[in-house]
């Protein structure tokens, strides 16, 4: 689709919508990314850094994403997996049509940022609790520029060769959940392992904070999101008891792997859909994870290879097998190209184009697994050449107020190393007042 056609210049705002602006589109486009992660999730003495990481990837990716970043994932090709890095601030730009949909650039910006910030926040989830902030400051801007671009433009651009080849990924099931839990548990390898105590006990700083960011995410999510997690009942079968944890864990893989399909698979499906994320990815991270010497040697810190990348993965192969061929032709415009394996079969003369369906969606996931193990790796051994990937033992064993100076949850005057520098004993030290004595 062309980029030319741009709001007429000099004109009231109720005149200079172009015929191609459909203004509730626009509006619900703008409001559609409520997100919140793990905000109770990790251990007390690390919930300021985990809070910070996040903060830190927004406003990073944003920058970033402005001044080049999304020109590289949505733009004009450059190779067939990215497209050519420039700025995306020129008003004529971002007051023009958008790729797809009935919006100007500006509002697709937005709301592509959103996804780009929360791959790398799902990244962080997989290396808390070692990693150096200074690292973490570094590995944001070059992960997203070469990495996160290859993957969005590959799938997700028109021009891109994954997207021509006709991989159904409707809301990031590859773009943002598989890459980030192939990249997490990549980095999370090189990064290395929690410190042993930590490993082995690692409770939610806030359990209630933790449901509280559930809930919104769900509320978020809901939008395009069908499938049941059934999470909580395999706790209660096997550990005889109801995990909260094991319940938003379940939310999660479930509404991870209805993403890709949210658009174009029926209620029924969906159905299956959540069934299988609440029984397989709970089954590698609780019986094959705890077996298997290979997995244990890297300490994915928030289960992210099970929670996305398996989950991801999961959902990307029911959507091959579930697609429908009227829903696909609502949202691809063409449904000889798109159809899931089950309707192939269901109409003989189709078979072929569900088996290759299926195909390229192995072929998807083949493809964002190698992109995410290879750039990870360069960017992980290159920022290591520069500072250190994970804090000293010593910092590792405070927490928070070695690696920030600061607390979540402080006691004034417990002591802590950083106190008496960051936090003056009195107003008068903090101003640099005189004491006066009687």
């Amino acid at each position: 689709m062309s980029n030319e056609t741009a709001f007429p210049p000099n004109l009231m705002p109720d005149e200079a919508s172009p015929d191609w602006f459909n203004k509730a589109d626009n509006a619900r486009q703008l409001i559609n990314r409520l997100m919140i992660l793990y905000g109770g999730g990790v251990k007390k003495k690390w919930a300021v850094n985990s809070a910070f990481m996040v903060l830190y990837a927004f406003a990073c990716v944003m920058f970033c994403w402005v001044t080049w970043g999304y020109r590289m994932s949505f733009g004009s090709k450059f190779l067939p997996f990215w497209g050519k890095a420039n700025v995306a601030l020129d008003q004529k730009y971002l007051l023009s049509k958008a790729f797809l949909g009935m919006f100007p650039n500006a509002t697709m910006v937005y709301f592509q940022s959103v996804f780009a910030a929360i791959t790398l926040i799902l990244i962080a989830g997989a290396v808390l609790g070692r990693m150096n902030f200074y690292a973490w400051m570094m590995f944001v801007p070059l992960w997203l520029t070469f990495s996160y671009t290859f993957t969005a433009f590959s799938v997700w651009c028109p021009s891109g060769f994954l997207f021509k080849m006709g991989l159904i990924d409707y809301s990031g099931g590859y773009v943002i959940h598989l890459s980030s839990g192939v990249a997490g548990y990549t980095a999370a390898y090189w990064v290395g392992p929690r410190l042993t105590k930590d490993r082995e006990r690692f409770p939610p700083n806030n359990i209630l904070l933790m449901l509280f960011g559930a809930g919104l995410l769900w509320m978020g999510w809901t939008g395009f999101n069908g499938g049941d997690p059934y999470v909580v009942r395999l706790d209660i079968i096997f550990f005889r008891k109801a995990s909260v944890i094991g319940a938003v864990q379940g939310m999660i893989t479930g509404l991870v792997c209805i993403t890709p399909a949210a658009g174009v698979v029926e209620g029924w499906a969906a159905v299956i859909m959540g069934l299988c994320s609440g029984s397989i990815p709970w089954t590698t991270m609780m019986v094959i994870h705890k077996h298997s010497e290979i997995l244990q040697k890297v300490d994915d810190t928030m289960a992210v290879l099970h929670t996305h990348a398996i989950a991801g993965s999961l959902g990307g192969i029911l959507t091959g097998l579930f697609a429908k061929p009227n829903l696909n032709k609502l949202f691809f415009g063409d449904s000889a190209h798109y159809i899931g394996l089950f309707y192939g079969f269901d109409d003989k003369s189709r078979i072929g184009s569900g088996v290759r369906q299926m195909g390229v969606q192995f072929a998807g996931i083949m493809f964002v697994v190698f992109v995410n193990v290879l750039t990870t790796t360069i960017i992980c051994l290159s920022i290591q050449m520069v500072v250190p990937l994970r804090m000293s033992d010593e910092d590792m064993e405070i927490g928070d107020d070695a690696a920030h100076g600061e607390e979540a949850y402080a006691i004034w005057g417990s002591g802590d190393r950083h106190e008496n520098y960051f936090y003056p004993s009195s107003v008068n030290a903090a101003f640099e007042l005189p004491v006066t004595t009687n």
